[in-house]
């Protein structure tokens, strides 16, 4: 017998794992104070640039000596201008368990060919992150977008290593705890916890990431827009909002904005618990079917942001064709947009869960999930 259609819908159903949503009651008015149409070298750009590099810092407690930028290309442009800048000075370990931290295998092994161990883990566990030779420069992602599994915490990051860590935290930044003594290198990209524009990303460095660019230079070429040196010492322009390019003022208003209402909810603290609210709806859910599980394996590794969803039936016979007939009901209804596994990763659904989406929607979420379900199944068995 078919289900009953759920009563309830979300009021937004963006559950994009990026662009992700925008901060709740967000309006185009918000951004009325960006200044259009102004050079951002002139003083009302640096003013916004550098209030959007000390708002990262105050709401991520980013510690003082530890230099912010803004950089171009998002993310990816962030951690490949740590790749080609930092490494080669001595071995690497690549880590990947997850489509994104695959793509920096590729970088280092093909592209810059260095000498480096590749430590793999499948999609819903995670490495033996203590067996790593942390005296070689290890570069890692903090939270696998793409897999829904992450790191607990910092333990297995020696306080005593000789090589650089280089967290890509894009998923992780502004809803989980990043323990900055253990991380030398911290990327990541607006669109994600705060919903922002894309395109722009930020770039975190230690004092001991500064120390290697200041003494080591890689025997590669560097783009221009990959140069953090100037003369064989740290372009301090790049921390205090003078970009390597042109930035969008507008993407950066965007930011500001959502900066603002990040202090509003509490800061980082009042972001993690709105992840963990709107994670552990989905969580719940899942723990009382039998028919949906939780990718991560292992309970401590689960994402609180990009929650990553298996189809555990027996009944159905193509997962991937399963998966997407779901997420098409759930989109053609109005109730989820974006819910897709990633291209790479297993077939299932993945439903952002960061703090910019309202928990009220989330639930409303979970009865459709199931509705959409049983459909399947009975189109599938009617169609056998």
């Amino acid at each position: 017998m078919a289900m009953t259609k759920p009563a309830t819908r979300p009021a937004n159903p963006r559950f994009s794992s990026g662009p992700c949503a925008k901060i709740p009651g967000f309006s185009l008015d918000m951004l009325n104070d960006a200044p259009l149409g102004r050079s951002h070298r002139a003083s009302v750009g640096k003013s916004k640039l550098a209030a959007a590099i000390d708002g990262t810092r105050e709401v991520l407690g980013v510690p003082d000596d530890y230099r912010i930028g803004i950089v171009p290309a998002s993310d990816t442009g962030a951690v490949e201008m740590a790749m080609w800048s930092l490494l080669g000075e001595r071995k690497a370990t690549m880590v990947a368990w997850e489509s994104f931290g695959a793509g920096w295998v590729t970088d280092c092994v093909k592209q810059l060919k260095i000498d480096a161990d590749i430590v793999e883990a499948d999609y819903g566990q995670l490495p033996d992150m203590a067996a790593l030779d942390w005296d070689t420069d290890v570069v890692f992602t903090w939270n696998g977008t793409t897999s829904g599994v992450r790191m607990p915490n910092g333990d297995a990051i020696p306080a005593d290593r000789a090589g650089l860590s280089i967290c890509d935290a894009t998923s992780a930044a502004f809803a989980q705890d990043l323990p900055w003594d253990k991380l030398d290198v911290v990327t990541f990209s607006w669109q994600k916890v705060l919903g922002g524009e894309a395109a722009h990303g930020i770039l975190i460095l230690s004092p001991r990431a500064v120390a290697r660019l200041e003494s080591y230079t890689p025997p590669w070429p560097l783009p221009k827009i990959f140069r953090l040196t100037k003369g064989g010492k740290l372009n301090e322009g790049i921390f205090e909002g003078a970009t390597i390019n042109t930035p969008s003022m507008l993407c950066v208003e965007d930011y500001l904005v959502a900066l603002d209402w990040a202090r509003s909810v509490g800061g980082l603290s009042g972001l993690k618990a709105r992840a963990d609210a709107n994670a552990r709806t989905v969580w719940d859910f899942c723990e009382d079917r039998d028919w949906i599980a939780n990718l991560a394996d292992d309970p401590a590794t689960r994402s609180n942001t990009s929650v990553c969803l298996k189809f555990t039936d027996g009944r159905i016979s193509d997962a991937e064709a399963f998966a997407k007939a779901v997420q098409k009901r759930l989109e053609a209804e109005g109730v989820a947009l974006d819910v897709g596994a990633y291209r790479d990763a297993p077939a299932g659904l993945r439903i952002w869960c960061g703090g910019t989406v309202e928990t009220a929607d989330v639930e409303a979420l979970m009865p459709w999930i199931e509705w959409a379900f049983h459909a399947e199944l009975d189109a599938q068995a009617q169609a056998a």
